[in-house]
């Protein structure tokens, strides 16, 4: 069997299981037992809160509000309007949504209810979603999907409680505004001081699975929690350290930042997929994804009720390394342990080196890193020439940077597609075509691909650092095809000096290089054992079987980073090509194959740059509404 079969056929593999992965459980219908989360049942509620537009201050938001205390009633949840004030800065970008016609209003209403448990001195756990709607957008998704998944949960829970502590319902008002509702609560309401835990949900987008995105300071018991409802949840989870080091790094803000900054424990849970309905008037009952309210709030009541249940609630400790494995469960630990993978992994890459040590040379290893540094820079610029196409970038957004954030996001799967595809031809092209391509081309091709990024982002440094890095090593010694295998241990190399690098800045992110890099160093070790020829079949099993595996892990990793950033930080995504890239380079195919797939390779980089334009053309930016989220 060809190497080009094996590479293909262990992408297209892993591909695969990374889609089947990302999947979202099917709805369960209105007549569903009545002892598990049905969406069918939430989407009741979902068609009567988001008939229409709600923000605060208008009349459809006090009727909502009013028709939520009635649903709290039946619930026996004995509910209660916590009244507050609006901080100036909510009521000066509510009279801007309004154009003016909301002047000076100041009230906010949170909707408070308690399910009693046995013990009401313990803590309790608080399930937290906000009501309020942006100023043009019904609003199905962010949030009355987490307002309904709670309401549902809660049904459940009553039918099987009572429980050892009390469940507090809070449903907040302005978090669209400053987050003034959550504010209001953690500062005044009685019952701040007895909130042990807070499942808070969101939603940025329309679909897709619902991510854990963030938790409190020294999270290892609350990680554990989320953890052991992996087994519980229909579809499973999804959640990683890298998420919540990155979101907690970024401006933005949920209901879940007060508590935060005040200690609390917490799961922070969104679904991101479907972006064209965030904040937007296509975000209606129709248009949400069912499966994704399953997915929602199936999470919120396990975790919920494994709370409930637990002898004690998170306490701050450590804070520890965690991912899922394609959703079925989730691998944690101690952030410390990442030097001890580190250790094993270079072990095994002694043990293939030192197998392979006629053809391993140090030169030879020299040249396999700085392909790998090639091809990374040129990743970068490839990503953000795919996204430039589809539009302007952050600050060069202009006057109508509201407008264009919001039309950006419905390119965004325009711009994803584009991205892989751009990724995928230069992996391809720096595989085969190096070698036979003179500097001069190589340099001029990467100077050609730099042009849309520049223009779309202007002078953003890390940008201009990768195109000059790339310009150079364009003239670095090629990797000729008999280097191979020491090639591939150069990829390698840099891998584990990257992962050593991240591991002792942001131990907790580490595993995104750690874990690939050691699978991959097992598989090289085991072809080195088993065959002292590479051509060999079983020498290629463990190499085909292991980039199987991690690429479906990358893969799936890749698609939510991509939704969450990737629309200002496109070239975060050239991480998972030098990831692939570690394992694909021993399967790289034969050098007669160089110039057609040469070829497909340059194909594949136009046809990312035109779905970048595709997304522009299909998703035009709309002439300025007066109001509108600002």
């Amino acid at each position: 069997m060809s190497r080009l079969a094996l590479l293909a056929g262990a992408l297209f593999a892993g591909l695969t299981l990374a889609v089947l992965a990302l999947q979202v459980p099917a709805a369960r219908p209105v007549d569903a037992p009545p002892t598990v989360f049905a969406a069918g049942r939430a989407m009741v509620d979902i068609r009567r809160i988001a008939d229409e537009p709600h923000p605060v201050g208008t009349p459809a938001h006090a009727e909502v509000r009013a028709w939520l205390f009635g649903r709290m009633t039946e619930l026996d949840l004995a509910p209660e309007v916590q009244v507050g004030v609006l901080s100036p800065e909510a009521s000066q970008r509510l009279e801007r949504w309004s154009d003016g016609a909301i002047a000076g209003y100041s009230r906010i209403f949170n909707l408070v209810g308690v399910m009693p448990g046995r013990d009401r001195n313990a803590p309790a756990v608080l399930l937290m979603a906000h009501y309020d709607t942006s100023w043009n957008s019904p609003g199905a998704a962010d949030d009355s999907a987490g307002v309904a998944a709670i309401l549902e949960a809660v049904r459940v829970l009553q039918a099987e409680g009572p429980f050892e502590r009390d469940l507090v319902v809070l449903l907040t008002d302005a978090e669209e505004l400053n987050l003034d509702g959550a504010r209001a609560f953690f500062s005044e309401h009685p019952l701040r001081d007895r909130i042990g835990l807070v499942i808070n949900l969101e939603a940025r987008g329309g679909g897709g699975r619902a991510m854990m995105f963030e938790t409190g300071p020294g999270n290892a018991e609350t990680v554990a929690l989320f953890a052991r409802a992996a087994g519980q949840v229909e579809g499973g989870v999804t959640g990683n350290a890298l998420a919540t080091l990155v979101y907690e790094n970024m401006p933005n803000g949920t209901d879940y930042t007060i508590p935060k900054a005040r200690g609390i424990a917490g799961l922070n849970i969104a679904f991101i997929g479907r972006p064209d309905q965030y904040h937007s008037p296509a975000s209606t009952p129709e248009a949400l994804d069912p499966g994704a309210l399953q997915h929602l709030g199936d999470q919120a009541l396990t975790l919920a009720r494994l709370a409930l249940t637990a002898e004690a609630l998170p306490q701050a400790t450590r804070n520890v390394v965690f991912a899922d494995l394609l959703g079925r469960v989730v691998l944690v630990h101690p952030a410390g342990l990442g030097w001890g993978l580190l250790a094993v992994t270079l072990a095994a890459f002694g043990l293939a080196v030192w197998r392979w040590r006629d053809e391993a040379s140090p030169a030879a290893i020299g040249r396999g890193a700085i392909e790998a540094l090639f091809a990374t820079v040129v990743a970068v610029i490839a990503a953000w020439a795919a996204r430039g196409l589809a539009g302007p970038m952050g600050e060069r957004y202009g006057a109508g940077g509201a407008d264009l954030y919001y039309t950006l996001l419905r390119r965004l799967p325009w711009i994803e597609a584009g991205i892989g595809l751009a990724l995928a031809g230069v992996l391809l092209a720096v595989l085969l075509g190096r070698a036979r391509l003179r500097p001069r081309w190589q340099a001029a091709g990467v100077a050609a691909l730099a042009v849309p990024g520049v223009l779309a982002a202007g002078p953003d440094v890390p940008l201009l650092v990768c195109v000059a890095a790339a310009l150079g090593l364009a003239f670095a010694p090629a990797l000729p095809a008999e280097e191979r295998r020491a090639g591939a241990v150069g990829w390698m190399v840099v891998l584990v000096l990257i992962g050593a690098v991240a591991q002792l800045i942001a131990p907790t992110a580490a595993f995104l290089f750690l874990w690939p890099a050691l699978v991959f160093a097992v598989g090289l070790a085991a072809a080195a054992l088993l065959a002292p020829r590479f051509g060999e079949l079983q020498a290629l099993t463990p190499l085909t079987l292991g980039l199987a595996l991690v690429s479906a892990w990358l893969f799936y990793q890749a698609h939510p980073v991509i939704l969450g950033i990737g629309m200002d930080l496109p070239g975060v995504a050239a991480v998972f090509l030098l990831l692939i890239g570690a394992g694909a380079r021993l399967l790289a195919p034969e050098p007669r194959l160089a110039r057609p797939l040469t070829l497909v390779a340059v194909a594949l980089l136009l046809a990312g740059g035109t779905l970048g334009l595709t997304g522009r053309l299909v998703e035009p930016l709309p002439p300025p509404a007066a109001g509108g989220p600002t």
